[in-house]
């Protein structure tokens, strides 16, 4: 079963196929993105990787976790679950 990774701390400059082939060596890599701000198209420094298998995914975050790239401690760990933003709007005044 796939594992959705987020990778933390990129250097703006990191693209999604660097972000593949980073992940590469540590199993089949079926995804990669790297946030970019909607308007400016600028990365926003975090990305998210799917890997092939939970076992990969593990070896990735141990492998990678604090490892330097471009100068910046990577931060890899496993996805938190999409929040779906099309529900209701919370009240405001506390009620």
């Amino acid at each position: 079963m796939a594992k959705r990774l987020y990778v933390g701390n990129l250097s703006y400059s990191v693209t999604g196929v660097e972000l593949k082939s980073i992940f590469s060596p540590y199993g089949t890599v079926i995804s990669a993105e790297v946030v970019a701000d909607r308007d400016t198209g600028q990365s926003k420094g975090f990305g998210f990787v799917e890997m092939a298998g939970e076992r990969e995914a593990q070896a990735a975050i141990q492998g990678l976790g604090g490892q330097q790239h471009d100068g910046r401690a990577l931060t890899v760990n496993e996805a938190k679950p999409r929040v779906d933003k099309t529900g209701p709007r919370h009240r405001e005044g506390g009620y």
